[in-house]
C-alpha cells in the first residue's frame, strides 16, 4: 500500500462538477492499493499516517501530528502510485489492486483511519474521474510505502 500525503491549508474533491468533500488544515491521502495489501498494511499505515509528526508546533517546528491540531483529512483512492515506468513510455499498472480486492481494502482503511483521528473524513469515489484540488501547506509532502515499514 503507498500513500503520498499532503499538508494542507484546503482540500477539496470534485466529481461530476459536484464537491465530494472539502476540508480546512490537515492532510490530503492520495493512497494506492496493490493486489499483496493487507489488514496489516492498513493497520500500520493509518496509524503511521494519523500519528506522524507534519505540523508545526509553536517554534515552527515540524513536531505535531494531525491529532494534535485536531486536523481533517480526505483519502482518495490512486491506482496510478503503483505505475511501472521500467520500459517504454507507457506505464503499466499490473501490480495496482484489482477493483474487486481494492475497493474493500479502500474502505477498510477508510474505517480504521476515521478510529485512528476519532473523526469523519472526506474522501473521493473510487473509480471516478476526480478533480483534486488544493493548497500544499509549506509544502509538506511525503511518500510511504508499507511494504518498506522494516
Amino acid at each position: 500500500m503507498k500513500a503520498v500525503i499532503q499538508r494542507v491549508s484546503e482540500a477539496s474533491v470534485i466529481v461530476d462538477k459536484e464537491e465530494v468533500a472539502c476540508i480546512n488544515k490537515g492532510l490530503l491521502i492520495l493512497l494506492g492499493i496493490e493486489e499483496a495489501d493487507s489488514a496489516e498494511d492498513i493497520e500500520w499505515l493509518s496509524g503511521k499516517i494519523a500519528r506522524m509528526r507534519i505540523f508545526n508546533d509553536e517554534n515552527e517546528v515540524m513536531n505535531k501530528s494531525l491529532l494534535d491540531i485536531d486536523g481533517e483529512a480526505i483519502v482518495v483512492s490512486q491506482f496510478t502510485l503503483h505505475a511501472s515506468t521500467k520500459k517504454g513510455n507507457r506505464p503499466s499498472y499490473i501490480k495496482a489492486a484489482k477493483p474487486e480486492i481494492a475497493i474493500p481494502l479502500y474502505e477498510d482503511f477508510i474505517f480504521r483511519f476515521k478510529k485512528e483521528i476519532g473523526k469523519e473524513i472526506g474522501t473521493g469515489v473510487f473509480g471516478a474521474d476526480m478533480k483534486v484540488f488544493l493548497v500544499n501547506d509549506g509544502p509538506v509532502t511525503i511518500v510511504i510505502d508499507s511494504k518498506c515499514r522494516n
